[in-house]
């Protein structure tokens, strides 16, 4: 059975949910690839550690130990720690903030009482105000279509930076995770091809292989061993983005395109 946690939206306009689970079973998982960046609380054999997180661009081996107990925000594509950048956090490259007591931890130099799932927002608000989380608007507007007022070269530059993933990475880790979260509910694997874009199922295959970690007949087959890290709540609303950035240039929106991006 693939791991499992309990989720909620959050009124933050930089959280994209907040998550918690515990008692899972313990062994290997396959860890998705995933867009989003976050902090994890995790309390294991009396300790906690808060851990900071990237986005992951292809699907990696994992481990849960047993009895141990998970907590997380994950933010929005764009949220970022200023001082601890996308980049060197991504793929697993995880960050442990130094513990300051046995409910605190250290970041930036200040001590900071752990968050929990329902302070979460508040918790968030207060890394806002003191300028240790920090949001990219480019980010949103390159993700909505919506015009960016700005070079090309600075748009990319600049998303990459909040993000360390591409656009068009973006693109393709949502839109594998949702051809998945289609064929774990019974879509044929040819449905899925065309609900979610593929060209074909060649195409699906190799990019579920690649974001996901299993192939489309892996992931259909009840009796599989593996399992995989939680899908999230997603729709296919997520699949329109924009494929182009918008430019405006003397009050007239121009489509740059972005197939290199």
């Amino acid at each position: 059975m693939d791991l499992v946690c309990d989720e909620r939206l959050s009124d933050s306009p930089l959280i994209a949910r907040i998550w918690r689970s515990q008692g899972e079973r313990p062994g290997p998982f396959i860890s998705t690839a995933e867009i989003e960046g976050g902090l994890v609380v995790t309390k294991y054999k009396g300790y906690t550690t808060m851990t900071l997180r990237g986005p992951a661009t292809k699907a990696t081996p994992a481990y849960c130990p047993p009895e141990a107990e998970f907590f997380g925000i994950q933010f929005k594509p764009g949220v970022f720690v200023p001082h601890l950048p996308a980049k060197l956090v991504m793929n697993r490259q995880d960050i442990n903030l130094p513990e300051a007591t046995s409910k605190s931890f250290w970041l930036d130099g200040s001590a900071w009482q752990y968050p929990n799932y329902e302070n979460a927002d508040t918790f968030v608000n207060r890394l806002v105000c003191s300028g240790l989380l920090v949001y990219e608007p480019i980010v949103g507007a390159v993700l909505q279509g919506q015009s960016v007022e700005m070079s090309l070269r600075t748009v990319q530059r600049r998303f990459l930076q909040a993000t360390g993933l591409t656009h068009t990475s973006i693109h393709q880790i949502n839109r594998a995770r949702y051809a998945t979260d289609l064929l774990k509910q019974g879509t044929s694997i040819l449905d899925t091809v065309y609900e979610a874009g593929y060209f074909d199922q060649p195409h699906l295959t190799r990019a579920l292989k690649h974001y996901i970690g299993l192939t489309p007949a892996q992931i259909t087959d009840h009796r599989r061993t593996e399992r995989l890290s939680f899908l999230y709540k997603k729709n296919s609303s997520q699949l329109n983005y924009n494929t182009n950035v918008l430019k405006t240039i003397n009050g007239y929106a121009q489509s740059v395109s972005t197939s290199n991006y």
